[in-house]
């Protein structure tokens, strides 16, 4: 893990060396040389890093080795960080003097560089470095590194021990895996295509175990010749094809038949025309040529062959073109279901009496285990020869780490997925433990943190490191070594880290030869602080902290928990070596704030809510800020002149303050991407010179409720991907400008409003990359403009914004007589050509008054997943909506001229004995409200009813019936082949309540009962 700080050191001493010549730095004699000679050597030692910190996760004489070599690369960081320090210095004392005899035309870089000397102290240190590095040196040819190793050496092999389909059946536990087990039974069974499915999740979360019960279940083992081959890494295609062939055919291959044209030939040979199911199961591979061969042959199997895939990667699952839809993402265990295995294992063949006792430390201990079926494996193995409680109590108050079975049995789970790490990733994934358990760790912290450590390289511009870090961001998630992922526009968000995985963090970190030393090095921290900053560089402060001492002055990332009081803040002058911090929520005067301003390091500054009412000139110091945020400091009413000179900076944030103007030379911060100005309520205008960010990519104005519109040269902003506006008035006429950025992800208006005094529909055409939510409130005033509005549909183009989750259109025509039928046709016209992208999730329609509704809305190729159909005063009839293959929820609300649900609702056409036909297949809740004169749903039939081959809403959960007055009957058939039907809600339809309230005789709850017995009827 000492890669990344090596890299970075070595870049830096390049940097000095090259500073010497550009800026005539004069150096100590003798100084160049050691810089470079020592240089040299840190690169000869990186070439065996890749080795050594594989080897460092199990051997303690190479971690500890490891250890000193990182130490020393920070220390020699922090000499670099000292000379630059007094570079700076230098240089801002002579652009104060120069700005006030105003007498020069010399860049003062050159006024103050020629005078800069090294200190014979800074000499002396980098020569005891050198010395130490030496050491270092000499001790690495005692463990014979390799110079390089393949990405699976030194893992022992017990760490990859083949999987079988072989299952204990009473060692599985939890609701979900058996519910994902029926769903992918279902696929397998039902679907007569050729598939692939995949099972993702982090290791030891139970993807093996589901594979293995779908692999057992009869109707599996009857239906499909079933093939098990464990794939594990490096993935090796002969291989994989050898394992299928043996399998199909019970003959081993002989070794001499080692072409993989041949072996492919057999394969085909033996599966062409038989129907298979292929589990492959731990795959790693991300390498589609490796795959492509494979694949292609596997298609000789019959129609309806299946290969289910169990992975860490989700990466792997894109590779192989799996869909969402069959991708599948066990979920953790909870506390009781965790005890209960390992119960089944600790306990096994004690009395209950015994058990008993156990019972309540071992409810404790399963907790441990945060739902991780293998955390729950090892721990019970753990248990089983421990027959005391005060044993048991000793595991339970035990860290995970601390634990002896969980280096053999549960660490080198995680290990594989930490060993397709490179170095630097490592080091990004191990730092996450400095945070908390189960705390949400927000991303671009995160990110700017690895950047302030110096992980992701040395500083450069065009937003290369954010990128680099997003993408390491995703690695990890994508390894499953976070969960709880939250994504915009397919950048991660937020995430957490499991606490198994957080410990697994903590043991690659903990050094216990270290933390002994550093008890004796200071008198007044606490001795784990200090451990934490040597460790880490980074440090969450809070009042129980005493002063920032020299023993802390080391950090590159502090972090002031919210209302520390002033004190806690003393020595912040000593934090030189400072990148990131935060000090939001935090009182402090604007004297300490230019104290601040002095850490000229500074990539990040993080003020929020700390009651500023100005902000001093020395903020321009800060050269290398990139990231400022003053958000939340309501009487902060304008911004220092300096602050507009720190063109490194691509974030800034001013919401809610008290902004009343934003000054023109905001155009100078060329590098910004961020830019968010919400709810200063104050503010009028934004000036032009904003759209000379061409760097923009996020301008956040909402809640700016007295801002009079948008530049009229926003079209310049080609970069802009986000802009969120909200509800203002600039909302009701957009710039024609806006439809020019075709890069736009992100339009967030509560309202597109469209009429002939609002926007053009035409505005949309070329925002292709649109994603989320779009919300169209379109205006209507007399029948021209339908006849307008029916032409200016179709230039939306909405079918081609792929991005599109949610599509809501709602019409206002207050002034138009909705019982013009010569209208129906355009209001058809219309409703045809706002038809959304096939994909779109969840759609939406209010106000509508054409006679029947669009076709695509019951087309089996759209995907939508909700439907809300409400005031839609002229429709008589659904469209057979039961064709939708994933809706799950149907909201009808509002339609007074819909009398009879026909049986066409179903979608139901033809029907065949040998495939299965299902309608709606995926819905869990329809609800009916406020259809005043409907009064029949019409039943499916008795030879429908008792027929294997079709399915009526086989995951339907919830049905209400609310304000339907004429309706009087249900149609029992069809709700008894609903059989996931849990609830049954009637309310304010009086016939129906007749029919089935507790004064009837209930016969027709009684039939509809019969297939529900747990039925909930709300009346």
């Amino acid at each position: 893990m000492a890669d990344a700080i090596i890299s970075v050191v070595a870049e830096r001493v390049a940097a000095i060396i090259e500073d010497q010549i550009r800026y005539e730095v004069n150096l100590v004699r003798g100084f160049e040389k050691e810089v470079l000679d020592l240089s040299d050597k840190l690169k000869t030692i990186r070439n065996v890093l890749a080795d050594a910190g594989k080897r460092g996760v199990n051997d303690q004489s190479v971690k500890s080795w490891l250890k000193k070599l990182e130490a020393t690369s920070y220390e020699m960081d922090d000499i670099l960080d000292e000379w630059n320090y007094a570079l700076l210095k230098h240089k801002m004392k002579a652009s104060a003097a120069e700005q006030k005899v105003c007498c020069s035309f010399i860049p003062s870089s050159c006024l103050c560089f020629k005078k800069v000397v090294a200190s014979r102290d800074t000499a002396k240190k980098i020569e005891n470095v050198k010395s130490t590095v030496d050491q270092i040196l000499k001790e690495k040819d005692d463990f014979n590194f390799a110079m390089s190793a393949p990405a699976t050496s030194h893992v022992p092999k017990s760490w990859r021990v083949q999987s079988t389909s072989s299952i204990e059946f009473e060692k599985v536990q939890g609701s979900d895996i058996q519910r994902n087990k029926n769903d992918l039974v279902n696929k397998l069974m039902f679907n007569g295509d050729s598939q692939i499915l995949c099972i993702v999740g982090m290791g030891g979360l139970g993807k093996t175990t589901l594979a293995q019960l779908v692999y057992s279940d009869t109707q599996v083992e009857g239906g499909f010749k079933r093939i098990w081959i464990c794939v594990s890494d490096p993935f090796e295609v002969a291989e994989v094809a050898r394992g299928i062939v043996e399998s199909v055919t019970k003959e081993i291959i002989p070794p001499y038949i080692n072409q993989l044209e041949m072996i492919l030939e057999k394969l085909k040979d033996c599966i062409s025309g038989k129907k298979f199911l292929l589990v492959l199961d731990d795959v790693w591979t991300e390498d589609y040529n490796k795959w492509k061969p494979l694949k292609i042959n596997l298609k000789y199997g019959a129609p309806g062959s299946k290969i289910l895939v169990t992975t860490r990667n989700e990466r792997v699952a894109k590779m192989m073109g799996i869909v969402d839809e069959d991708i599948y993402r066990p979920q953790q265990l909870s506390d009781e279901e965790c005890w209960l295995l390992l119960r089944c294992i600790s306990l096994s063949g004690r009395s209950e009496k015994e058990c008993g006792e156990f019972e309540e430390v071992g409810k404790k201990i399963a907790s441990k285990c945060k739902g991780l079926p293998l955390a729950a494996n090892v721990l019970g193995s753990l248990l089983q020869f421990k027959y005391s409680l005060n044993e048991w109590e000793n595991v339970w108050k035990s860290e995970i780490w601390e634990l002896e079975k969980a280096e053999v049995e549960l660490f080198p789970h995680l290990v594989l997925s930490y060993n397709e790490l490179s170095p630097v990733l490592r080091r990004c994934f191990s730092y996450c433990a400095v945070y908390s358990k189960d705390s949400q760790i927000n991303a671009k912290s995160l990110i700017e943190q690895w950047m302030a450590l110096g992980y992701l390289g040395s500083v450069g511009g065009n937003g290369g490191l954010e990128l680099k870090g997003r993408e390491y961001l995703n690695t990890l998630a994508m390894l499953s070594l976070f969960h709880d992922v939250e994504r915009t526009c397919e950048h991660i968000v937020r995430c957490k880290m499991h606490d198994i995985v957080h410990d697994f963090a903590l043991f690659l970190r903990k050094n216990n030869e270290a933390a002994e030393t550093r008890k004796t090095t200071c008198q007044v921290c606490d001795p784990i602080i200090v451990s934490q900053v040597q460790e880490y560089r980074s440090l969450c402060l809070d009042n129980t902290t005493p002063n920032l001492c020299d023993c802390l002055t080391s950090l590159k990332v502090l972090v002031c928990k919210r209302g520390l009081h002033l004190p806690s803040l003393l020595g912040m002058e000593k934090l030189i070596h400072l990148r990131w911090l935060c000090l939001s929520g935090t009182l402090f005067s604007n004297e300490d704030l230019k104290v601040i301003c002095r850490l000229y390091f500074l990539q990040t500054l993080l003020l929020a809510r700390c009651y500023l009412k100005e902000i001093p000139t020395e903020i321009g110091n800060l050269v290398h800020l990139r990231h400022l945020d003053l958000s939340v400091n309501r009487e902060l009413k304008e911004l220092p002149k300096s602050m507009y000179s720190l063109v490194e900076l691509q974030t800034l944030t001013l919401a809610l303050c008290c902004l009343e103007e934003i000054s023109g030379e905001i155009g100078n911060l060329v590098q910004l991407r961020n830019l968010d100005l919400s709810r200063n309520k104050f503010l009028k205008e934004l000036p032009e010179s904003i759209c000379s960010l061409f760097e923009l990519q996020s301008l956040i104005i909402e809640g700016c409720s007295q801002l009079n519109g948008l530049p009229e040269g926003i079209h310049r902003l080609e970069n802009l991907q986000h802009l969120f506006l909200g509800y203002i008035s600039a909302g009701h006429h957009l710039p024609q400008g806006l439809g020019e950025l075709s890069g736009l992800y992100t339009l967030e208006l509560r309202e597109f409003q469209v009429g002939s005094v609002y926007n053009k529909l035409g505005l949309l055409k070329k925002l292709n990359r649109l994603s989320g939510q779009l919300n169209l409130v379109i205006h209507l005033r007399r029948s021209g403009d339908l006849e307008e509005l029916a032409e200016d549909a179709g230039e939306a183009e909405l079918t081609n914004k792929i991005h599109l989750q949610t599509l809501n259109i709602a019409f206002e025509d207050d002034e138009m007589d909705e019982r013009d039928q010569s209208l129906s046709s355009l209001w058809m016209d219309v409703i045809d050509a706002l038809e959304p992208y096939h994909k779109v999730r969840e759609f939406g329609i209010r106000g509508y008054r054409g006679s029947r509704l669009a076709r695509w809305m019951s087309s089996p190729l759209h995907l939508i997943k909700q439907i809300s159909l409400i005031d839609l005063s002229e429709v008589r009839s659904l469209p057979p909506m039961g064709k939708l293959p994933l809706l799950e929820s149907l909201h009808v609300e509002q339609l007074k001229e819909l009398k009879v649900v026909g049986h066409e609702f179903l979608g139901i056409e033809t029907t065949s004995s040998d495939v299965l036909v299902v309608a709606f297949p995926k819905l869990r809740k329809l609800a009916f409200s406020a259809c005043v004169n409907w009064w029949e749903w019409e039943d499916i039939t008795e030879e429908e009813e008792e027929s294997s081959a079709i399915s009526f809403m086989p995951c339907l959960i919830e049905l209400t019936i609310d304000s339907c007055e004429g309706l009087k009957k249900l149609p029992c058939r069809l709700l008894c082949k609903a059989s996931s039907l849990e609830m049954l809600s009637i309310r304010f339809s009086s016939e129906l309540q007749r029919s089935y309230g507790d004064d009837n005789d209930g016969s027709s709850v009684r039939f509809i009962s019969q297939n529900h017995p747990n039925l909930q009827l709300l009346l």
